[in-house]
């Protein structure tokens, strides 16, 4: 195996590990907790620290020479070009819920740069894992290959993004263009939209505001299936928090001359 291909492995270790760790708490266990501020509603529960700790514990038994950064956690730096990025309930907002749409987040990135990524879904019983040209969705049944549907007109298109009112309104702008055009919107779906997308499900994901541990996992999973992401501009400076995903790269360049009007 190459070093890649034991550092996916061990990535998916790490979410088997997350999920028995986030099914094992029930309603009855939360602590919600508010981390917004100015009146926003921003939550993290004892789950999400709960899961976050176990991943980490594995990380540095394996590996204690990587680096580790997690959303709810003090970040640990590393002797190594390794570095772990975490997001141990991406979407606590449909956790607390009760839907099934949340996910675990788990990302490598060498030197910066994500290079394998794992999007599990717990309660869905879903993962979908990416580390270079390699997409695999993985479920009950076993393991298939992952490929974006390629759809390159924005009429045609799919579109999905977590919640329109997480928006800054010069944001909210451009994203109503591009919803405007696209054949139908999903929303609710935070980092599950993504696998959706390498799967051909949905065709297109815009969201702003985004966090690194929110992103990280799902740039190696998109373009492994064939997709192509972009910030808003059409370019990979991501330190905004603004990220499009796209089946193919006609649909990103649409997308991006809408979203970018304004800019």
């Amino acid at each position: 195996m190459t070093e890649l291909s034991v550092f996916t492995a061990f990535a998916e270790e790490l979410a088997d590990a997350a999920r028995a760790e986030a099914l094992r708490w029930s309603e009855a266990d939360w602590a919600v907790e508010n981390k917004g501020g100015g009146g926003a509603f921003d939550p993290v529960t004892n789950a999400d620290r709960a899961v976050e700790r176990v991943v980490r514990d594995l990380i540095e038994e394996r590996w204690p020479d990587h680096g580790i950064e997690g959303e709810e956690l003090d970040a640990k730096d590393g002797s190594s070009r390794y570095r772990w990025s975490l997001d141990p309930i991406d979407g606590t907002r449909s956790f607390i819920c009760g839907l099934p749409s949340w996910t675990v987040l788990i990302a490598l990135l060498d030197e910066g740069r994500p290079v394998v990524g794992v999007i599990d879904a717990p309660r869905l019983g879903e993962r979908f894992v990416g580390h270079g040209d390699v997409a695999e969705f993985v479920a009950a049944s076993g393991r298939s290959g992952l490929l974006t549907s390629q759809c390159r007109a924005l009429d045609e298109a799919r579109l999905s993004t977590t919640d329109p009112y997480l928006f800054s309104p010069e944001d909210r702008i451009g994203f109503e263009r591009v919803r405007e055009r696209a054949r139908l919107t999903r929303y609710g779906l935070d980092g599950y939209a993504y696998g959706r997308l390498a799967a051909g499900d949905l065709d297109l994901v815009v969201e702003s505001g985004l966090a690194p541990h929110d992103m990280n996992a799902l740039l190696p999973v998109v373009t492994a299936a064939g997709g192509k992401v972009s910030n808003w501009l059409g370019g990979t400076d991501f330190s905004q928090g603004k990220l499009v995903a796209a089946a193919s790269a006609e649909l990103l360049d649409q997308a991006v001359s809408l979203l970018s009007l304004s800019r």
